[in-house]
């Protein structure tokens, strides 16, 4: 299992490391609310990505590691967790009776993020991805019910696969410790110039806020 996690890290990294020349600084406006999945992420410390790397360079690493952890818990949880499993299947069955699921097959990159921009209350969507795809979600039954016993066994299952994630985790951050060098490399030669040329057009631009071929205010 350890060499085989290895591995799977390795792969990881290298997908990452090959998508990162195609990275662009975001020209939209920023979200409020930090990502779940990355702030603070104790994957992205062990891989040297801190908190001056922007989020879309991060969220393209942490989401192929959360995918190797699922994996992971997934194959334990089939092999010794009855209970969640069989919930876990009823999940999966009506979350595939639903007729719209626009965050399904995405692209690493993009993998958990927001489906909708940031509402804008001068400019009220008509509608939003979010919103379809609860009303999809609302067509469908509930999953039945389950008895005072079933949600305490159900709980300790839950608990236990949470136990392993974290084990999981804790030999991915191992892992990662080893592609540090890489991925400090990759920044550097990808995304630090990005970033640079950046802050030199905005200084620019704050030096000459305006343009000297046209005359200013009051002349003329």
């Amino acid at each position: 299992m350890e060499r085989s996690l290895e591995t799977q890290v390795s792969q990881a990294v290298d997908a990452w490391l090959r998508w990162l020349p195609r990275w662009e600084p975001s020209t939209h406006r920023g979200r409020v609310a930090p990502c779940r999945r990355c702030f603070g992420s104790p994957v992205l410390s062990a891989a040297g990505l801190g908190a001056d790397v922007p989020h879309g360079v991060q969220h393209g690493l942490s989401t192929r590691i959360k995918t190797i952890v699922d994996h992971a818990v997934a194959e334990y949880t089939a092999l010794n967790l009855p209970m969640l499993q069989a919930e876990l299947d009823q999940q999966a069955a009506r979350n595939r009776a639903r007729t719209y699921r626009p965050a399904e097959g995405l692209e690493p990159e993009y993998e958990g993020m927001p489906l909708d921009p940031e509402p804008n209350p001068e400019a009220p969507f008509l509608f939003t991805l979010a919103g379809l795809a609860e009303e999809a979600d609302a067509t469908v039954p509930d999953l039945p019910p389950l008895t005072p016993e079933a949600k305490a066994a159900l709980r300790q299952e839950v608990g236990l696969a949470d136990d392993y994630a974290n084990m999981i985790g804790r030999e991915v951050c191992a892992i990662l410790l080893h592609h540090r060098l890489r991925v400090q490399s990759a920044i550097g030669q990808y995304v630090e110039p990005q970033i640079e040329a950046m802050l030199e057009e905005l200084t620019r631009s704050l030096d000459a806020p305006f343009d000297p071929r046209e005359p200013e205010r009051g002349e003329g």
